[in-house]
Formats: C-alpha cells, structure tokens, sequence
C-alpha cells in the first residue's frame, strides 16, 4: 500500500515537533559547540548497580533460554506462532505507539487506533507508553550526554541493558523535569494506561499469554509460559535494546556523522523499521524513521499507512527531499545510497567542495 501523499506533510527543522533534537544550536557558557563527540562524553563515575534488577533480568534471561530449548524440543507450533504473533503486535506498541506517535508527534491518531496501539503496547511491557515517551524525548533532547538515560558513549553493554541495572545518573531526573510533557497528559487513553498499568500489564503481558495455549490448544504449562510469555518477553526486549545500542555503534552515518547514531538494516529488520537510527536522529519527526518509506524492513510504516487509508492515522509528516539532500552533503560521511560519494554521478571533489562552501 503506497503511502498517500494528501496525508503528509514535510517539515524544513525540529522546531516542529516542540522537542529540541541533535541538530540543533547547542553552547555551553554562550560558547558553540564545535565538536560534539569530544562534548558529549560520559562522567566517569562508578555505576550504582541494582542488584534487585540484575537478578530479575538474570532470572528473564535464564527463562528465555529455556523457552528456546522447549520451542525446538516440546512446544507445539501453534504455541511459537502464537508467540511470534505477540511479538509483531508487542513491537508496533511499542515503535508505532510509544515511539513515533506519542514520544514523537510524527502522526495523529483517532481514538480507535490510540487504543489499539495502547492495548499493543501493555502487551510488551516496556513501561507505561507515557514513561517510555518521556524518557524517549529525553534521549533526544540530551542524547549522550549524562542525560542521557542510555548515553551509548558510555559502551556497548551499558546503552543494551546496563542502564537497567544501576541507579540512573541525577542529570537524567534533573533534565527529565525540564520537558513539557503536556501533551502526554491530554491523551485520556495514555493516562488510563499509566493510572492502571500495574492491573493491566500482567493480565496482558503474561497471563493471558500463558493461559491462552493452555485452553485453546491444550498446550502444557511450561511451554506456555517459558515459549509464548518468557522467551517472547526477553526476546522482545533484547532485539528493542538493539536500537539503543547496536544501531548506535555498527553502521553507517550517510546524514549525520557527527551523531553516534547509525544506520543498520538488522535492527531495522527485527524492530520493525527502526534501525535507521542516523536518520532518524537528523530528521526524528518523519513518521517513517528513515528516508525511503520502504516496508521491508520497516513494517510500521506499513502498518501507519494501512490506519492512514481508513482515515484513523492522519497528519503524517516526513521531510522534503530537497532538505534530505541538503542534510547528506552537508554533514554525511558519504555512505549515503544517491548523494554518497561512490556514486559515479556525483565527484567527490563536488561534495568538498559543497562540505567547504556550505558549512554553517
């Protein structure tokens, strides 16, 4: 289904979105800042570990691996596609609801497909969308700095799961207070969720998941819940920290090389389209995450563009080619796939040339 153009909109900065991003001006003491790698380092201070969660998130992954030993060996298939079939609905939660409807802004949705997306969300338990949204926007605002609530500068295992399981750095709280989250808070569907959430995310998480093989196939207890509810929960989990850490380390910065962030087909794959993450840290309000709206692998789009043709998703914004242009010669590395520097229609020469004459 190709996206209809009557349902977009393009915009030229971040300003739209009314949350300030990477792209934009930054100074420290009235000063601009040049380098942003050499600003944006990690405090080094020893991690305050919660040994509550390092234990949960041990017990997860111990239970995971186990359900991966049942899928192969026990479990029925209806019981791992069942699984499989939480997990795309678990994901477009949580991509297409908390991440680019509600942290984001980058569409609308009527109430319909609000709830839809809430019920989705409750099922993979990533905290309540309204947290997921503000901690989010967070990310952004601060992106590695110490405000960072999963700062990527500080390594590979602290941006996957390590910021989990220590105590969170005082300026991710203190800046956290500083975002207008009301918007969030007019949403009467997200506050239901977050007013209900611990009633509503263990019936949806990990009850009903476990005790619908059970009735409806006669699925054994343990496949049940070490297949569809543990094994779907930590795997779920995992591919969503790969975005915070992977997608910030092994790839390309065809928009942006200044940003950590990365473009990376593997994460976009298991995530649903979110792994071209340089993208979207340049342009962050385009409802696609990445310049080409192609829906393989970026099955949200899809799924927008499906609510948007019956009307339920609409104001859909994505940003001007040109502007894109503009971006990549600009600040890109040259890895980009039209404008980068191994495209025989395009000298390198040219793009230094624009580099030099064009810089702000």
């Amino acid at each position: 289904m190709a996206p209809n153009p009557k349902m977009h909109t393009n915009f030229e900065s971040s300003e739209q979105t009314g949350v300030l991003f990477e792209e934009d001006v930054e100074t420290v003491d009235g000063d601009l800042i040049t380098d942003r790698f050499q600003h944006k380092r990690a405090e080094d201070r020893k991690l305050a570990w919660v040994w509550r969660n390092i234990t949960l998130f041990a017990f997860v992954h111990l239970a995971a691996l186990y359900g991966l030993y049942l899928i192969i060996t026990k479990a029925k298939l209806a019981t791992t596609l069942f699984a499989a079939f939480l997990y795309i609905i678990g994901m477009l939660g949580v991509t297409a609801g908390a991440h680019r409807l509600w942290a984001h802004r980058t569409y609308k949705a009527k109430w319909p497909m609000r709830l839809i997306l809430i019920i989705f969300n409750t099922i993979a338990f990533q905290d309540a969308a309204f947290h997921w949204a503000r901690d989010h926007r967070v990310h952004h605002k601060f992106s590695e700095t110490d405000a960072d609530p999963h700062n990527a500068t500080r390594g590979f295992f602290f941006s996957h799961v390590g910021w989990l399981l220590c105590k969170k750095h005082p300026d991710v709280k203190e800046k956290g207070k500083s975002l207008d989250l009301s918007d969030l808070r007019a949403d009467p569907i997200l506050m239901f969720q977050r007013k209900h959430y611990f009633m509503l995310m263990p019936l949806a998480c990990f009850v009903m998941p476990t005790v619908i093989p059970m009735v409806c196939w006669e699925e054994s207890l343990a496949c049940s819940w070490f297949v569809a509810t543990m094994f779907r929960w930590c795997f779920q989990l995992n591919m969503t920290w790969l975005v915070n850490s992977a997608a910030h380390k092994f790839g390309g910065r065809p928009y942006d090389k200044s940003m950590n962030p990365v473009q990376n087909a593997y994460v976009s794959a298991f995530t649903f389209g979110e792994g071209w993450h340089n993208y979207h840290h340049a342009f962050p309000w385009d409802y696609k995450t990445s310049e080409w709206g192609r829906y393989s692998p970026n099955v949200t789009t899809a799924f927008i563009d499906m609510f948007a043709a019956i009307g339920w998703a609409y104001d859909l914004k994505s940003v001007a080619p040109d502007t894109i242009k503009r971006r990549v010669l600009r600040t890109g590395d040259g890895s980009h796939e039209l404008w980068g520097w191994g495209d025989k229609d395009l000298k390198t020469e040219d793009v230094l040339f624009y580099n030099k004459n064009n810089n702000p």
